[in-house]
């Protein structure tokens, strides 16, 4: 129990101080720091106040629902390794402004109540003990104004992550910039071999992050919060925080889980009755009388067997287990943290594929005596091996016949049935290692000279390794093909990237009267150094000798490839406040970069940001029921340069021909120094209201974003010998959109707390301005005041009742249907509005609380990637509405066996047509974690947790395909867990 004493202040000026009691503890008085708004406590008894216990960790650990104070600590929001309040009585805890809620924005920190820019955050309770490996997963539906889209539920996927819309016409162009404890990440890690297992064959850089080291996941995403950034902040700034120690005994901490997945959903397909029918009526259809020998699942296989393959191939369980091993501590001017993770995660296929990953983190703290230095030293080790086949089911799982052969034979063996079956497990021979080491350290030292003048040096160091391996035997191919040993593959490519970063800033923080004045000025140089380069060697005496490539007949060596990428640039910032309600922020940096020539290779960029704290004014404080308001706005510009390094010069490639023993080079790049930075304004407005004593808070923001001076390959006559060269396009893209954010503390009854969230994005794309647009080659990707995600299609009009072939209008009259006269009808693909809704309740020691994940979008649907209904490829259940003489209102084509051209082009127009294009709306239930706190009085431990989680659980949708996350068929969907842990600490 915590009782807060104190006398009357009329007959007595000792001040209030905080009785500590607990069973474990001798009872001892903390002097505390009264809140004279605080809300939330009880009277005890005459001179006491019984302080919530919950309450009081719940605001010292910041939640992120947002509540304002008016406390002046400035103070870094350090929080322990268990994210709980420590009960040990002998440390000397200072407890100022309990309704305070610290934000980093990156090279500095802000109270979230003068706050002028707009930075949303996730906090460790939000993400600890969750069964993922990357953090990402964790924020989605979390965070207005940020979507994330999970690219595969195969272990060690990518993520899409879009901060308020698409800025640039390129892909690379529109990553965010990633910051792990003060040190820039590269984006994507590319992989050369895992095309069909990983979407956009990316890998994501967090993914060597072990989420529960995680204190603080937060997303800048104004001009004011990024323009500090320069070049670097166009697309947003991810900043990562890991947990540090703090002065307090030693603390061991244990965390272990175990995962069981599997896919959540399966699409109904056809049986074997209904397929062979289906095959047999597309032939008769086509006017084939005799069905030819090829048609192996009608001429050789049992016309009676059945396999769901969708439950064979991606129907098993996965397993995941977890385990978290975390040492802290600290003294008066020290503290540390030391902590290691394991994880090991499973697939669905049926294999035995797993994803490992070892992470140990330490971050250490020193203070000087007098509290004038301080340093912080953070150091993530990484090592992260993933052997899952470079070959998804989930496509097969889908087509494949269902009347197709067992996948091994009686004895064991791959099963060719008689050289008549393409045996889909048959890669499952090969294999697949990729191996990541990633290291990274951020050191920051800070020296006060003044009390008002502070110098600081942030540096870091960052080093990863990632190397894949492929390995293709002979053996993975039917034996009737006559392979051997000397057909086999084996490749190699390797990545390695190295990058330091000096940061040395000076800071001035003073006060006069009503003014409060923050100047922040600092430089940064960074250099980053790549080298990536591959080897494919064919042919061995062996498959016992493939590993080693010295033993291969044949070597093709591919571009040894290094670059090296040099970045400058000065920052200041500079915020003003009068009366501790009139702020104004300043921010502004020049850059340099290498990816530029050097008549364009810096750039100036900067933000105004502004807030009003009317809440504060006298004129308001009438009004009981408003406890907090701000209205804030921000302008700036910000830059982009993730176009590669070298793209300005003459570039040359090593050719695979090689002349009289000689190795050639072929030019790749023509020279072009006259392109310079992609530019784009921000402009943000918005209000933040607090009602009833911050019970109720709401946020609602507007923002418009203008990219130009769009960065793109422009396409170059055939004639020239190259494909496009790098340039700048006087192109324009906008993206505006409404956010709101709305969290409120429904009850506090007794022990019995429940809270809730609710966020919504509303975003818009357009593209503005793009010159001669008609006239180029990207005039059937977009149109002016549409957006970039659109796609043009063709008008689908039903199948034609007579005939039983599709129809689409044709557009320009000339009898046929053809590209690019027809296929004019304009689709917006993408999300409409997404968010979020959150609940939390806690009642004695049980807590729980979900997750509601929710999209509004379009998108293409399965019908995009279906083989023609009636050739050898199953079909979901919808296609049994076909044409046909009985059933002239079918919804598709009359069945066709593939062997009719006219039939086959329709159906090519039918995949890129209307009817490909639907609602992919759906309401997820993301998550659900139910905690229980188990009695540890006399136990020698501190604290006990036992936790239930599930992900995915649920998925409300119309959408006609396996999921409508990520509507490409052929990779493997999110995948619905549950999870059991527990967690001790002593």
């Amino acid at each position: 129990m915590l009782t807060l004493k104190m006398s009357d202040a009329r007959y007595n000026k000792q001040k209030p101080v905080l009785l500590f009691k607990h069973p474990q503890y001798k009872e001892r008085a903390i002097p505390v720091i009264l809140d004279e708004k605080a809300s939330n406590t009880g009277t005890a008894g005459l001179g006491q106040m019984v302080i919530d216990v919950d309450l009081l960790r719940d605001n010292v650990d910041g939640d992120r629902h947002g509540k304002h104070g008016d406390s002046d600590s400035d103070s870094d929001s350090d929080s322990s390794a268990n994210n709980s309040i420590d009960r040990n009585a002998d440390q000397d805890t200072k407890i100022k402004g309990i309704e305070e809620v610290i934000i980093n924005a990156g090279y500095y920190k802000v109270k979230d109540k003068e706050r002028t820019g707009s930075i949303v955050k996730v906090s460790a309770k939000d993400i600890e003990n969750q069964p993922v490996t990357n953090v990402l997963s964790a924020a989605q539906g979390r965070m207005v104004g940020v979507s994330i889209t999970q690219n595969s539920g195969v272990p060690g996927g990518g993520f899409d992550i879009q901060i308020r819309g698409k800025n640039s016409l390129r892909k690379e162009g529109n990553e965010p910039l990633y910051i792990i404890d003060g040190v820039p990440l590269s984006a994507e890690t590319p992989s050369l071999y895992a095309v069909t297992i990983l979407p956009s064959a990316s890998i994501n850089p967090l993914n060597a992050i072990n989420p529960n080291d995680i204190e603080s996941f937060e997303i800048l995403k104004d001009a004011d919060a990024t323009a500090i950034y320069g070049s670097r902040g166009a697309n947003g700034v991810v900043i990562v925080t890991t947990k540090k120690g703090r002065k307090g005994r030693t603390e061991l901490k244990l965390n272990t889980a175990y995962s069981l997945s599997r896919v959540a959903n399966h699409m109904e397909m056809m049986n074997t009755e209904q397929y062979l029918n289906m095959r047999r009526e597309g032939y008769v259809n086509d006017g084939v009388t005799t069905i030819p020998a090829s048609a192996y699942d009608l001429k050789a296989w049992d016309q009676n067997r059945y396999t769901d393959w969708q439950k064979t191939l991606i129907g098993n369980t996965s397993d995941a287990s977890v385990v978290q091993l975390s040492l802290s501590g600290g003294a008066e001017n020290s503290s540390y943290l030391i902590s290691y993770g394991h994880q090991e995660q499973g697939t669905v296929f049926p294999a035995d594929f797993k994803y490992k990953t070892n992470n140990l983190t330490g971050n250490f703290t020193f203070r000087s005596p007098d509290k004038k230095l301080e340093a912080n030293m953070n150091n993530t080790f990484s090592f992260q091996k993933n052997n899952v086949q470079n070959d998804d089911m989930t496509k097969k799982s889908i087509q494949l016949s269902p009347n197709a052969p067992a996948l091994y034979d009686t004895n064991g063996n791959l099963n060719w049935e008689n050289n008549t079956f393409t045996n889909p497990v048959a890669t499952f021979n090969s294999q697949y290692l990729n191996s990541t080491t990633f290291i990274n350290n951020g050191t920051n030292i800070s020296y006060r000279l003044f009390p008002f003048l502070s110098l600081k040096l942030n540096g870091g160091v960052t080093y990863q390794d990632f190397e894949e391996r492929s390995l293709k035997p002979h053996t993975m191919y039917n034996p009737a093909s006559g392979l051997t040993s000397a057909n086999s593959i084996s490749s190699l490519n390797r990545q390695t990237v190295f990058s330091y970063l000096l940061e040395p800033q000076i800071n001035a923080d003073f006060k006069w009267k009503d003014h409060h004045f923050d100047i922040l000025v600092g430089t940064t140089l960074q250099q980053t150094e790549t080298k990536q380069g591959s080897i494919q060697g064919v042919g061995f005496e062996s498959n016992a000798l493939i590993q080693n490539l010295g033993a291969a007949k044949t070597k093709t060596v591919s571009d040894q490839v290094v670059n090296q990428y040099y970045y400058t640039a000065a920052f200041a910032r500079f915020n003003y406040q009068f009366r501790k309600r009139y702020i104004l922020n300043l921010t502004g940096r020049r850059d340099g970069s290498s990816r530029f020539s050097p008549e364009n290779r810096f750039g100036n960029f900067g933000a105004l940001g502004a807030a009003w704290i009317f809440s504060d004014e006298p004129w308001m404080k009438k009004l009981s029921w408003l406890s907090f308001g701000k209205l804030r706005g921000s302008i700036g510009t910000t830059g982009n340069d993730k176009i590669g390094d070298y793209q300005y010069l003459n570039t040359y490639s090593v050719t695979t021909n090689i002349y009289n023993g000689i190795t050639g080079l072929s030019p790749s790049r023509l020279y072009n120094r006259d392109f310079s930075w992609e530019k784009t304004t921000k402009k943000e407005i918005a209000l933040e209201l607090g009602f009833l004593k911050n019970r109720i808070n709401l946020s609602t923001a507007y923002y418009s974003n203008t990219s130009s001076n769009q960065l793109v390959g422009i396409p170059l006559p055939a004639t020239t010998g190259f494909p496009t060269i790098q340039s700048n396009l006087p192109a324009k893209v906008r993206n505006t959109g409404w956010e709101f954010d709305l969290s409120a503390q429904i009850l506090r009854a007794g022990e019995l707390r429940l809270e809730s969230s609710l966020n919504l994005s509303i975003p818009r794309n357009t593209l503005l301005e793009f010159p001669n647009l008609e006239g180029s080659t990207y005039a059937n990707q977009y149109v002016i005041g549409y957006p970039m995600t659109l796609v043009k299609v063709y008008q689908f009009e039903g199948v034609n009742p007579q005939t039983g072939l599709y129809s689409f209008t044709d557009f320009n009259g000339d009898g046929k249907i053809s590209s690019p006269d027809d296929n004019k009808v304009v689709e917006k693909i993408g999300a409409e509005f997404f968010g979020g809704w959150t609940a939390a309740m806690k009642y004695k020691r049980w807590s729980a609380s979900f997750l509601f994940q929710f999209v509004k979008q379009r998108n293409w649907n399965y019908n995009k990637s279906m083989l023609i209904p009636g050739m050898m490829s199953n079909q979901p259940l919808e296609v049994l509405n076909a044409w046909s003489p009985s059933n002239p209102s079918g919804t598709y084509m009359q069945y066709s066996s593939g062997t009719n051209a006219q039939k086959n082009s329709l159906h090519s127009y039918f995949q890129n047509s209307t009817a490909a294009i639907s609602d992919a709306s759906f309401i997820r239930l993301k998550n659900v974690q139910i905690n229980y706190s188990i009695p540890v009085q006399k136990t020698g431990i501190k604290e006990a947790m036992i936790y239930v989680q599930g992900q995915n659980l649920l998925t409300l949708t119309n959408y006609f395909g396996i999921d409508p996350e990520f509507t490409v068929v052929g990779y493997l969907p999110p995948l619905k867990t549950y999870s059991l842990g527990f967690q001790l600490t002593f």
